[in-house]
């Protein structure tokens, strides 16, 4: 076999404190260690449980991720490049290896992810043949393009064998850095850090952030596709804009008051004087923080407590659809269905205005899958899986 090595080498650019936390600087220059012939990375896609539209706030979140993964398989070429087909969406790409990149359209997270590396210091010796291929359905708030980038930084740390490939945390701050604050989006690390830890993560994203990994007792569930395409990038804008322009409202009477408040009739009252958009918008967000609270309680419980859990889903889905009003005629009929069916209770998933939607319906699975069936939509049983991982 012909094993080579990658090495770490100091940029000609001031590293920034982020990737200086990230590394020790005495390795620059340094070779780090074997690397393979062939590899092989899969990270899973994930559903939001509770806590829709709070981490880029910096509150907190409930999230699984799922066994739908997309996956990366690679083998070593002896030319200085990566070429890689994605079958999956009919397209091809190609990049030179160790140099910073230039982006040829709007969230280029490939090209990203190998910018991020390369500012970390890493070069490569040897280049790679590789493909992408997924079972995640695109565009439909599973996290599709985050577990690519979260599965993406890991290739590519371990195509070079860097010590950073072992470190879940710093993954899922990479592809936090690759796919959002690059591009100056305004999402969070909720799908980074469910896709890159997998399992039942719950996270609080005030500083410092702080995450809690629970073992899933979770049976089935089930997923669907309403096939409706959504604007994830302006949902996010929509509601981060009217959430924070509440709020500086608010303060002008109340300077101490911020999302962390407790929400008391005095604060609801307060909300109440906003404008329209702010004043559902910030409410929703508020109840959502404490429903997601409630559903941490209920992971650090045993028995666990099924029935309780679907009607916290239901009570988190009835926010987002009378709060924040992303939900759409068609996902309410499909959960309408799914309850009917057997599903304890369910929600829209991700960003809202069409995507996907899912119902926790252990021993219901299929009898779920064949009510949704009839609505024109692409069901199928989904369960808690593991994080990001190279596979043998």
């Amino acid at each position: 076999m012909n094993l080579s090595y990658c090495y770490k080498e100091k940029s000609q650019q001031n590293q920034t404190s982020f990737y200086s936390q990230l590394t020790d600087a005495s390795q620059f220059g340094k070779k780090i260690g074997m690397i393979r012939e062939k590899l092989k990375v899969s990270a899973p896609g994930r559903i939001c449980l509770l806590g829709e539209h709070q981490d880029y706030f910096g509150l907190s979140i409930l999230a699984g991720a799922i066994d739908l993964r997309l996956t990366i398989t690679g083998r070593a070429n002896n030319q200085d490049i990566i070429r890689l087909n994605l079958p999956d969406i009919d397209d091809y790409q190609e990049f030179p290896l160790n140099t910073e990149l230039a982006y040829s359209q709007a969230r280029d997270y490939l090209r990203s992810g190998l910018n991020i590396v390369y500012r970390l210091g890493y070069r490569f010796s040897q280049g790679w043949d590789g493909e992408i291929t997924s079972t995640i359905p695109i565009n439909s708030g599973t996290a599709s393009s985050s577990a690519m980038v979260v599965a993406w930084v890991k290739f590519l740390l371990e195509a070079c064998g860097a010590p950073e490939a072992t470190d879940i945390e710093k993954i899922a701050e990479l592809a936090f850095e690759a796919e959002v604050a690059e591009f100056k989006e305004p999402g969070g690390k909720m799908d980074h850090y469910s896709s890159a830890f997998g399992g039942i993560i719950f996270i609080s994203f005030s500083q410092p952030l702080r995450y809690e990994l629970f073992k899933s007792p979770l049976g089935e569930f089930v997923i669907a596709d309403s096939r409706q395409r959504k604007d994830t990038t302006g949902t996010l804008a929509f509601i981060k804009n009217n959430v924070l322009s509440g709020v500086q409202q608010i303060q002008k009477k109340w300077p101490e008051f911020n999302l962390h408040s407790p929400l008391t009739p005095e604060t609801i009252e307060e909300i109440n004087r906003l404008d329209k958009d702010p004043r559902r918008l910030l409410l929703g967000t508020l109840l959502t923080r404490d429903l997601t609270l409630e559903g941490r309680k209920l992971f650090q419980n045993s028995p666990f407590d099924h029935q309780k859990f679907g009607q916290l889903l239901s009570e988190q889905h009835h926010i987002l659809r009378e709060y924040h009003q992303i939900s759409t005629p068609k996902i309410e009929a499909m959960l309408e269905a799914a309850l009917e069916a057997g599903a304890l209770g369910g929600k829209i998933n991700g960003s809202g205005g069409g995507g996907c939607m899912f119902v926790y319906c252990p021993g219901k699975g299929k009898e779920v899958v064949e009510a949704l069936k009839r609505l024109d939509t692409h069901p199928f049983i989904i369960r808690i899986d593991e994080g990001v991982k190279t596979e043998e």
